[in-house]
């Protein structure tokens, strides 16, 4: 089994896409992140949605979740407004990771491989240049586990 037979169209968005865009896109399609394209469209990154929760929640939250109890759900949806009048660039993390993309023959071990690596949820399927979509974990472990 190859990426080409595995891969689906996906969407992306660009560093000055709206933070706030990107987690309703990430909610709307219930996925697992987004791939992040430069201004020609060639996969730039891959953006987990974990990676947008970071930045939504407080790290003293993160830090100490027992201060969680300590906030009703009202005061709670604040802390997704916070992402608003941000982009994707900053939800990235400073340090550049390795790119998770691969060509159509790429095998399924090697998008496995290339997945738990970089702990990416997809991989960016490209060809010659031009993004054909991506292979995310679920649709990789649907074909590849039996029933």
């Amino acid at each position: 089994m190859r990426a080409s037979d595995l891969v689906v169209p996906y969407p992306t968005v660009t560093l000055s896409t709206p933070a706030l865009d990107t987690t309703r896109i990430l909610a709307d399609a219930d996925l697992p992140g987004l791939i992040v394209v430069d201004d020609a469209g060639a996969p730039f990154a891959v953006l987990p949605a974990t990676q947008v929760l970071r930045l939504a929640v407080p790290s003293y939250f993160q830090d100490d979740p027992n201060l969680t109890h300590l906030v009703d759900e009202a005061a709670a949806d604040v802390f997704v407004r916070e992402l608003g009048g941000r982009t994707v660039r900053e939800l990235l993390p400073p340090q550049p990771h390795e790119l998770p993309v691969v060509g159509p023959e790429a095998t399924a071990l090697e998008l496995a491989a290339l997945m738990a690596r970089t702990r990416s949820p997809l991989v960016a399927v490209v060809d010659g240049g031009r993004l054909l979509g991506a292979v995310t974990l679920h649709g990789l472990l649907d074909r590849v586990v039996p029933a």
